[in-house]
């Protein structure tokens, strides 16, 4: 008896998957593959840390996970150890935007929230609310990605607010400052006023959206004695109505031509850009032609006196060639506190010097504007819009208003407009790195090479100094003290240091309610001391970090750190090139001279299927947990890796999709595996032998099928080793998919009577061979499919080990087989491909004919130019005339006009035409005109010379077209060359169809009815209105016999007292339909 198990007709993949993952909770089936690699070659990972709160997983992070799943599970299975352990971000806005949107709906604080009222409520009870949410939907995520099949070690997970974690951050920090590459400053950033903080200028990438604004050109009078300019106003356009009443000057482009224009309406004269002057001016009547230079110095009236004492000398034209002509008035409105390049302008023309003379930012922290901006005060800026332009218009300043639809950024979190404005913080010198960041990246490898090339190259090309600092609260404090004056100030690179400068010991929590009370003496002024500066690090800092601070180093195992620095492999999605793959290299090139990571994988997007954002509001996706409990994590997981989205290209999402390969590819595989182990309990229930996998090791494997599978499974582990080695996953499950395609759409078809010992004339060996063959085929796939798809190739293992002579607990601490590269035969493969190109145009011109399948037809015709082609066809014509179902012969030929086949030549008129010039008329007629052998010399050789010039296979097309007129010839295209049908069916050709419905028919009753290979029934086939198609049946009962082995058929009605088990009608005649032909089935249990 077969150690097998037997294995259902039916799966259902989610139910099945789940009682794995009990199985691997049994067995600790990870920590256990884990020790079993100890003292293997390391490969390192890093996992980027997302937010556990506010959200669970999406498709986004769905994906990302299954490419660190598949890649590190390849790895473990050739060879490695691979720690994998799972991150969480804990600090920043995310969680403090949460915590605010709590104490907001419990009316702890109002709508508009301000920095003194979260210090008034008490930094140490906010930060308090923040650590109790951090870790709110850990245990869902916990869930969920252990529900995907994604092996990682949550309990010695890391997180960016353990103790351990910060101090090494604030080591990271020390280094940088040592190294001079940390300063403060004052810059214009973008700022979020609904978080009260300011931005990265990558995390604004991430919020930009078409809106509505009002832009409004206002008018600036000339202050001058020079009677050119009697009467004359600077003609300005803005989009930023409420940044009017900081403004200090008027930027021109010194290189632009200006001129001034009079206002008939108006009675006035205006200067403006001259190529945009007819867009203000229906009659552009010029009185005066002015260089951008010449304005420079130009005074004008102040359109506010806010500050025009404070800066007397400033409200003046200056330049500057940011200034562009293809919008506006070609002169631009500076107000330094609100814009990088009135800021950077202003403070070339000596208006500012962000030192002791700092621009005007009359702004509180949530946008509202404060004294001395008495007119507007208390108002939030976009609200004030309006009455900024009203009281323009009242003055008579306000030119032109008009709606315009642009593109603004928006904060990522709280979904309010940025603003630019003034802001002190902490910096890197990222400027100063540029040239090593660019040098690094180049030796990192990178899947897309595209991204690493264009998109990550050019914001490495284009970097600024990145704004490190947070004016918030629940993050890492940036370590540095300062004396009031600032003039002194000190950076902590660790705990021990911070004790021994502040004299306190036993600290043990580096948050800001623990430490902001810490000072430290003065070394320059006795009795002083130093404070803590109030900001804590952007989160980015912190992962950025992460290879130094999961493994608190330089504190902790520097070994373990040296062994996994820089990473071997990393992965996450597109918007990552401005975000943690950026961090990582910026902070590793300033650490190391070396970026963290050797290898990345940069995946795409997952859109709706709409192609738009899939947004939970919308609810234009299906939900994750239902599409897995739907169709299984091993159908998403495939589904996934293998579209366009792992090439860092978008994917729209189809929950179709999913089903598909389910149907197309798991289904089929497993209904291959099952055959099989119905092949092998019958093969030892038949012949009394035993059947493992030292006998199909053993076998002498002579059919060419069982050769080509055997060759098959051995070049896809080449190719699959070469493929991950490079980390092109989207090369890899094409491969792994076609396989699979090998070997139950073809492999297993065509050997079924093989494999299952019905093949007429059968030798033990021969079916030994079948049986051998298809096992070393399938144990190959499912070990090198694991990576994949985890689930279902556990259940196939746990089956499939019984034939083992050595075996593990699960497939996954099995390594991979390595390629027997003596097993690899390309001209077997070649010659199945040939055969496989017939069958499959053979079938299709069935299907467009209308002949059934089982019913026979009496020859095809393969005309190929190709000698090697037809000698493969000819080898191959026993498993032609099988699959096609062909009662007379397979006719090959190479020569094809003979069935009526021409060559016809067409060519690329575009490519030649501009290759040729005048000659390609010459050429055209000649190619038009060449001969069948000159064709298939050119076929053959790929080039041709005609009229002195050299064609190619790229300049010419040449196509094989039936041109034959017998009306029984159907004919279409196989690959290079042409297959006919011969569409005339006889009445034999007829009766051995309805002779193989029958059989069919009978079969597919022994399913419905659940009987086993060891049922024995008898058959009894009876007509319904009449005998003639059960007589043809029996005419032809030797044949139906073939078809229903080990089953008596009997052409007569049912005696009484039979055990009938089960009884349907067919009309065995799909061609006719007719009533006559509706024959009675009957299986009766053997006595």
């Amino acid at each position: 008896m077969s150690k097998l198990q037997e294995v259902d007709a039916s799966i259902n993949f989610a139910r099945e998957e789940e009682k794995t993952l009990s199985y691997w909770k049994e067995i600790d089936a990870f920590n256990t593959s884990l020790k079993k690699s100890e003292g293997k070659k390391p490969f390192s990972f890093y996992d980027g840390p997302p937010f556990a709160t506010g959200y669970l997983p999406h498709y986004g992070h769905i994906l990302a996970g299954t490419i660190k799943d598949v890649v590190t599970r390849y790895a473990h299975q050739t060879g490695h150890y691979v720690e994998r352990r799972f991150g969480w971000d804990c600090h920043g806005l995310p969680i403090e935007f949460e915590i605010e949107k709590i104490l907001k709906r419990d009316k702890i604080f109002e709508e508009k929230l301000f920095r003194a009222d979260i210090e008034e409520y008490g930094i140490a009870r906010y930060n308090d609310k923040c650590e109790s949410i951090v870790m709110k939907y850990s245990s869902e995520w916990e869930q969920i990605i252990t529900r995907l099949g994604r092996w990682i070690d949550f309990k010695n997970d890391y997180k960016t607010m353990n103790f351990s974690f910060m101090e090494s951050v604030w080591w990271v920090f020390k280094q940088l400052w040592d190294k001079n590459l940390v300063y403060k400053g004052v810059r214009v950033m973008p700022y979020s006023t609904g978080c009260t903080t300011p931005l990265s200028n990558f995390e604004v990438t991430q919020g930009y959206r078409d809106v509505q604004d009002t832009a409004i050109t206002v008018a600036f009078p000339i202050k001058s004695e020079d009677e050119k300019f009697k009467d004359t106003s600077f003609l300005v356009w803005t989009t930023t109505p409420w940044t009017l009443p900081s403004n200090l000057a008027l930027c021109v482009n010194p290189e632009f031509t200006y001129v001034r224009v009079y206002d008939e309406q108006k009675k006035w004269y205006f200067i403006v850009l001259k190529d945009l002057a007819s867009k203000y001016f229906k009659k552009v009547k010029t009185e005066g032609e002015f260089k951008g230079s010449d304005l420079v110095g130009m005074k004008y009236e102040p359109l506010y006196n806010f500050y025009a004492e404070e800066f007397a000398d400033a409200f003046r034209v200056i330049s500057d060639d940011y200034v562009t002509n293809s919008s506006g008035t070609g002169i631009v409105h500076q107000a330094p506190g609100f814009g990088e390049d009135d800021n950077r302008v202003c403070a070339k023309f000596g208006i500012i010097d962000n030192k002791t003379r700092l621009p005007p930012c009359p702004l509180d922290d949530i946008g509202r504007y404060v004294s001395p901006i008495e007119t507007f005060k208390g108002m939030y800026i976009k609200d004030a819009d309006p009455l900024i332009i009203e009281d323009l218009r009242s003055r008579l300043r306000l030119f032109k208003k008009e709606g315009i639809t642009h593109k603004y950024p928006f904060c990522w979190r709280s979904d309010t407009p940025l603003i630019y404005k003034t802001v002190p913080s902490w910096f890197v010198r990222v400027t100063d790195l540029r040239d090593r960041l660019l040098e690094n990246n180049k030796q990192t490898y990178w899947v897309p090479e595209h991204v690493q090339e264009g998109r990550f190259h050019n914001w490495l090309a284009d970097c600024k100094d990145w704004t490190i600092s947070r004016s918030r609260y629940w993050g890492t404090p940036i370590p540095v003290w300062m004396s009031e004056d600032g003039e002194e100030m000190v950076a902590v690179g660790s705990v021990a240091e911070l004790e021994q400068l502040t004299g306190i010991t036993g600290i043990n929590n580096l948050h800001r309610q623990h430490i902001d009370k810490l000072t430290i003496p003065s070394q320059k002024v006795p009795g002083k001391v130093l404070k803590r500066v109030s900001d804590v690090f952007d989160c980015w800092f912190e992962s950025g970090s992460m290879p130094y601070a999961q493994n608190h180093y330089p504190f902790e195992n520097p070994e373990k750190f040296q062994d996994s620095f820089p990473a071997d492999f990393i992965a996450e999605g597109l918007d990552q090139t401005r975000g943690w793959f950026y961090t990582l290299l910026v902070l590793g090139t300033a650490l190391f001279d070396k970026c963290p990571f050797q290898n990345v994988i940069v995946n795409g997007l997952v859109l709706a299927e709409d192609g738009s954002k899939m947004s939970k509001s919308k609810k234009n996706y299906p939900d994750p947990q239902i599409v897995i409990d739907k169709h299984g994590s091993d159908a998403l997981r495939l589904y996934l890796i293998n579209s366009p989205v792992v090439r860092a290209e978008p994917l729209k999402f189809k929950e179709d999709g999913v089903f598909d390969v389910v149907k197309e590819i798991l289904l089929q595989w497993y209904n291959a595996y099952r055959f099989f182990v119905q092949s092998v309990k019958r093969y030892v229930d038949e012949t009394g032998e035993d059947f493992n996998s030292d006998i199909a090791n053993a076998a002498k494997i002579d059919n060419i099928m069982d050769k080509w599978i055997i060759s098959s499974s051995n070049s896809l582990l080449k190719n699959i080793s070469a493929e991950m080695k490079a980390y092109r996953l989207y090369n890899v499950t094409p491969k792994l998919e076609g396989f699979i395609d090998h070997l139950t759409r073809w492999y297993v078809k065509i050997n079924n009577k093989r494999l299952k010992g019905e093949q007429k004339d059968q030798t033990k060996e021969d079916r030994l061979s079948a049986l051998s063959a298809m096992f070393i085929a399938l144990y190959n796939v499912v070990r090198i499919m694991a990576p994949f798809t985890p689930f279902l190739t556990e259940k196939m293992y746990q089956n499939l080990k019984n034939l083992l002579t050595k075996s593990e607990d699960s497939v996954h601490y099995e390594m991979l087989p390595e390629c027997d590269e003596s097993k690899i035969d390309l001209e077997i493969e070649r010659t199945v491909e040939a055969m496989q190109a017939v069958i499959k145009v053979g079938r299709t011109l069935r299907v467009r004919k209308n002949i059934p399948s089982r019913t026979p037809v009496s020859s095809y015709i393969v005309c190929n130019i190709d000698e090697d082609f037809i000698r493969r066809v000819k080898s191959m014509e026993y498993f032609i005339k099988k699959e096609l179902n062909i009662h007379g012969s397979v006719i090959a030929t190479s020569n094809i006009q003979e069935y009526s086949v021409k060559l016809e030549a067409t060519p690329n008129n575009k490519a030649l035409g501009v290759r040729l010039g005048k000659k390609f008329k010459d050429v055209y007629k000649a190619i038009t005109g060449l001969k069948h052998e000159e064709l298939v010399s050119f076929l053959m050789k790929k080039e041709i010379v005609l009229c002195g010039e050299t064609i190619n296979n790229e300049d010419l097309i040449v196509a094989n077209k039936f041109v034959g007129t017998e009306k029984n010839y159907f004919a279409d295209e196989c690959g290079t060359g042409t297959l006919i049908l011969n569409t005339d069916l006889s009445e034999e050709l007829k009766e051995l169809g309805f002779v193989r419905e029958a059989g069919s028919k009978v079969q597919q009753m022994r399913k419905e009815a659940r009987l086993k290979f060891e049922d024995k029934v008898d058959v009894f086939l009876t007509g319904k209105s009449s005998q003639t198609v059960v007589e043809v049946l029996k005419k032809h009962s030797a044949t139906l016999a073939q078809h229903l082995k080990g089953m008596d058929v009997f052409f007569e009605a049912v005696p009484s007292g039979k055990d009938l088990i089960i009884q349907q009608e067919m009309n065995v005649d799909r061609l006719t339909q007719e009533e006559s032909n509706v024959v009675v089935f009957t299986l009766i249990r053997k006595e």
